[in-house]
């Protein structure tokens, strides 16, 4: 009995689904919130002439590269990051004297490395000179996470300094 029921209510459901389906079509008109349903806009699409170019980030802002400076809010304030966008590492070169406090550039591994400041498996991006003039540039070619921070002074910059922050650029999707 149960089957012999199923069997002839599908047929009907078939229908019913199909007939709201197309009186949904037919409505080609229909606005639903802030996304308009149309002939010429099947369900919604962003305008063709739509363009981004990439951003350039100088780290930290006018605050530059350095230490006691808290980059993880300084990411979290400038966000969204998007793929190809460049951040400026902008830090002062050693003295000629041998003072002052040099700054580098490294990329962690992973999050675990970066959250214990464990330079071991870190790639070194930029070293104490290449932050001088018009600085260091890293573009982000991935839609992936990028874990930064200085390794000077056996990584003490980036444990009690604050000099390190991660980002996770996005892709700009085209419809």
């Amino acid at each position: 009995m149960a089957f012999a029921y199923n069997a002839q209510a599908f047929p009907l459901l078939a229908l019913l689904f199909s007939s709201m389906f197309a009186i949904g079509l037919a409505n080609y008109d229909f606005n639903w919130g802030s996304r308009t349903w149309n002939k010429t806009n099947f369900p919604y699409t962003h305008p063709s002439n739509v363009t981004h170019t990439s951003n350039r980030f100088i780290v930290g802002g006018s605050e530059n590269w350095h230490y006691g400076f808290n980059y993880m809010d300084w990411a979290r304030n400038n966000t969204p990051f998007f793929v190809n966008d460049t951040l400026v590492f902008k830090y002062d070169p050693p003295n000629a004297n041998g003072t002052g406090f040099p700054h580098s550039v490294y990329l962690f591994s992973n999050y675990w490395s970066f959250i214990k400041c464990d330079f071991r498996k870190a790639k070194r991006i930029a070293d104490p000179s290449e932050g001088a003039g018009e600085g260091f540039e890293f573009v982000l070619k991935k839609m992936q996470t990028y874990y930064f921070g200085c390794g000077e002074h056996k990584g003490i910059h980036c444990k009690t300094g604050n000099m390190k922050f991660a980002v996770m650029p996005l892709k700009h999707w085209r419809f």
